[in-house]
């Protein structure tokens, strides 16, 4: 192979000739061009000729999945940055230089989906990393932000979970641990409350161009059948408008493919020290329909994941299983070769029966409550998207619904008295719709968006009071939003490798809602706060972005984000809180590609200037409610980046830290806040990735990681002091077979710790000291079948 011709061949080996047109599972592992070259011509029946010795001892990623040998030789020529030329059926050349072979029709599209790299942990696509959620699909390389990739098939690996997978593997993304469903996300030190209430959160979560919701709690989906999952951190109010401050969290789902009929199975059980067992499944399917112009992609998730807090009181052990169904559907229409209709549909139910939190300095996972806590979240999401092209404008449209449902319940037991449950109702409906149009800049000097965006978003909260005998209603509140927004931005080269950007966003609000629950009189005497008013926004963003080579970039960038008011319940009263926003600049540097270079880090240090600050605090009577509690200042530091320790063994590793102050508290809280809650000052992750081929049949994946958390206030005032994290969390995932089957092995808590993710359980004083721990060490068993 490395003789003085200069030139590799890779003749065909013994198996049959497979069409270059047709589909086949594909399982190269990582190792040298001339290595991986070798496997896929004998896995193709092809043959790939190497013209330079350079070329052929380059590294080159896992090429897995169902392509044809065409898409597979474009993609090992493109991780290796080389040109591919066809020069015969079924056989091509690699030559040392940057280029891609002419395709036409579909072929693009479907070769397209493939050379999106989405993953640091499993290297295997393009160079040109495209962040879709730029909404102008932008190279990586030319973001002036931090971003950050998770493959779908990395966080899937194990059976799918929800955004706790998240958390674990990028460091800047935090998030309270109430309950699956009933959590809220932050991101970079931008941090406002641990309750489920009327504030719209800081991050925002979107489903392909669709917001997940606009002020109710992480829906907590199963992140399964995803391409990517992309995190650009904040504020990002130019493109993504109020609730970005922290940032905004996209997932991008598999397409349904217009020429393949698929099934992927997953089964799993898991055994919990300390705990109960679990069980989980997931099957995913790919139908064509009418001719290969349209198909049909189903995904259904099914888990019951076993309880391991015991209640002493109630004689009960391991009280807190959590069952979860979700299911989503979805139908990619072709009416031309440019042009596409997609419409989906998702449900998910999650039931816990109780709580997840124990007593502080009690015996291990242990709660001193005395009542059945537990929560029960419905979300119904629907989405309809027309995307084409026009010339080399592109559209993109879409509308949608989502509904989400969310009933909590709480121990507020009186001590001497009878037993008592604070109930809390929470019931979110939002119509949205965006159509952009945009201008990719790819190659050209300028490129641009603009685009137009409605939502109508009601949100109604009803509490009260349950003894089991009788049930009390407390007062609740109804809050409407009507929001219409106009943005662009545009971005122009003044030379090669120096990009400036800037951009706009224009929003008005209409807010109103009113009170709930409470006599006809003092409706009437509180109708001058509930009644409806407007609310303007002006985000203006810059930014410059400079190339100093290929692999290395630096960026500097201004952003705003914010959040409108609306209405919050202070013991009997309904009042109003101002909306809050956020001035960020940011200097930030990249390095390299993930996952294919040899070396890659990302750095970047921000400062946030976030004004009326909107937060949690508890009222007289004991439950959440809202105001604005002041001014403040965020710094953050964030670090990220990989190193190949050899062909097949990659470290990964990510930190942040962050700093916060607040300015000028407003005065009805009686001790002084020093810094945003819920943030800690420091987070750091560790991980190893490795892949190597056992046999010809077979591929071994293994990850190693461990996530430190820092400490962190739990909220507002002297009621909410405790504080939390200080833990260590870690996880082992093995996996054995190829792309039609395999086994899965995975230990999540290596070292069992206790810790405490979160310092909240009930929000009433009878159980101050609380702690939510983490799930004891687990070990799951799974096997993963496609066909």
């Amino acid at each position: 192979m490395r003789n003085v011709t200069y030139a590799l061949v890779v003749v065909l080996s013994s198996v049959p000739a497979v069409a270059e047109a047709r589909d086949q599972i594909i399982d190269v592992p990582a190792g040298t061009v001339a290595e991986s070259a070798i496997t896929l011509a004998r896995q193709t029946g092809s043959s790939i000729v190497i013209s330079d010795p350079v070329l052929a001892k380059r590294r080159a990623p896992r090429i897995q999945g169902r392509m044809t040998a065409g898409q597979a030789v474009r993609r090992l020529a493109a991780s290796a940055d080389a040109k591919v030329i066809a020069v015969a059926r079924r056989a091509w050349r690699l030559d040392k230089g940057k280029g891609r072979e002419r395709q036409s029709g579909r072929s693009v599209q479907r070769a397209a989906s493939t050379l999106t790299p989405v993953s640091p942990a499993v290297p295997r696509k393009h160079e040109d990393i495209i962040v879709v959620s730029s909404k102008r699909d932008m190279r990586l390389s030319e973001i002036p932000a931090q971003v950050s990739l998770l493959s779908g098939d990395d966080v899937s690996m194990g059976g799918s979970g929800g955004t706790e997978r998240i958390t674990q593997r990028i460091a800047t993304v935090s998030s309270t641990y109430l309950g699956s469903g009933r959590n809220k996300l932050f991101i970079r030190g931008i941090a406002d409350s641990s309750f489920t209430g009327p504030t719209q959160a800081t991050v925002g979560q979107y489903l392909g161009d669709m917001r997940l919701s606009y002020n109710a709690p992480d829906p907590d989906l199963r992140l399964s059948d995803l391409d990517r999952i992309e995190v650009l951190e904040g504020p990002q109010g130019t493109l993504y408008g109020a609730g970005s401050l922290g940032g905004i969290i996209r997932l991008v789902p598999n397409s349904p493919e217009l020429d393949i009929t698929s099934l992927h199975t997953t089964v799993g059980s898991a055994f919990t020290q300390h705990g109960a067992g679990s069980l989980d499944a997931g099957v995913v399917a790919n139908v064509p329909l009418a001719d290969e112009l349209a198909a049909l992609r189903v995904t259904f998730d099914a888990a019951s994941e076993g309880g391991y807090i015991d209640k002493p009181f109630l004689g009960a052990e391991d009280v807190n299983r959590t069952r979860i169904l979700a299911g989503r559907a979805s139908v990619r229409v072709e009416i031309s070769p440019d042009w596409t209709i997609d419409a989906l549909g998702l449900a998910q139910s999650i039931h816990a029966f109780d709580s997840q939190y124990a007593a502080r300095g009690g015996t291990q996972y242990d709660s001193l409550a005395r009542v059945r806590e537990g929560s029960d979240s419905d979300y119904l999401h629907g989405q309809l998207v027309l995307a084409g092209g026009l010339g080399a404008l592109k559209l993109r449209s879409t509308t949608g619904m989502a509904g989400q449902e969310l009933e909590e319940r709480y121990d507020a037991t009186i001590t001497g008295a009878e037993n008592r449950v604070f109930v809390q109702h929470n019931d979110t409906r939002l119509i949205a719709h965006e159509t952009r149009l945009w201008l990719p800049m790819g190659e050209r000097r300028f490129g641009w968006v603009a685009g137009l965006n409605l939502i109508d978003n009601r949100t109604r909260l009803n509490r009260s009071l349950d003894t089991g005998r009788t049930r009390s209603a407390a007062t609740g509140v109804l809050n409407t939003l009507s929001e219409a927004t106009l943005y662009g931005e545009a971005s122009y080269r003044f030379r090669e490798g120096l990009i400036a950007t800037f951009g706009a966003r224009a929003t008005r609000v209409r807010l109103g809602g009113g009170a709930e629950d409470v006599p006809f009189a003092l409706a009437l005497e509180r109708a001058d706060i509930t009644a409806s008013r407007t609310q303007s926004a002006f985000l203006p963003s810059a930014s410059l972005l400079a190339e100093l080579s290929r692999q290395t970039s630096l960026y500097a960038r201004y952003q705003e984000g914010f959040r409108p008011g609306g209405l919050a319940i202070e013991s009997e009263f309904v009042r109003q809180f101002r909306k809050d926003q956020a001035r960020a600049f940011e200097i930030g540097a990249r390095h390299g590609r993930p996952g294919i270079d040899p070396f890659d880090a990302a750095f970047n240090v921000s400062f946030t200037r976030w004004s009326d600050i909107q937060a949690d605090f508890l009222d007289d009577t004991g439950l959440p409610s809202t105001a604005n509690i002041g001014n403040g200042r965020v710094w953050s530091i964030s670090v990220s980046g990989g190193a190949f320790l050899a062909d097949n063994l990659r470290l990964t590793t990510g930190a942040t830290i962050n700093r916060s102050s607040i300015e000028e508290p407003v005065s009805f809280l009686s001790s002084r806040i020093t810094h945003v809650p819920n943030i800690a000052r420091f987070s750091g992750r560790l991980g190893l990735d490795y892949s190597h081929p056992v046999t010809r049949a077979l591929n071994l994946d293994a990850r190693l990681w461990a996530s430190y958390v820092g400490r962190s206030r739990l909220g507002i005032g002297p009621e909410l002091g405790e504080l939390q994290g200080n833990y260590l969390d870690s996880g082992l995932l093995l996996r054995l077979g190829n792309s039609r089957i395999g086994g899965t092995l995975s230990l999540t808590n290596l070292t069992d710790a206790e810790g405490n993710r979160f310092a909240l359980g009930t929000p009433f004083a009878v159980i101050r000291e609380q702690v939510t721990p983490l799930r004891p060490r687990t070990v799951r068993l799974g096997i993963d079948y496609s066909f």
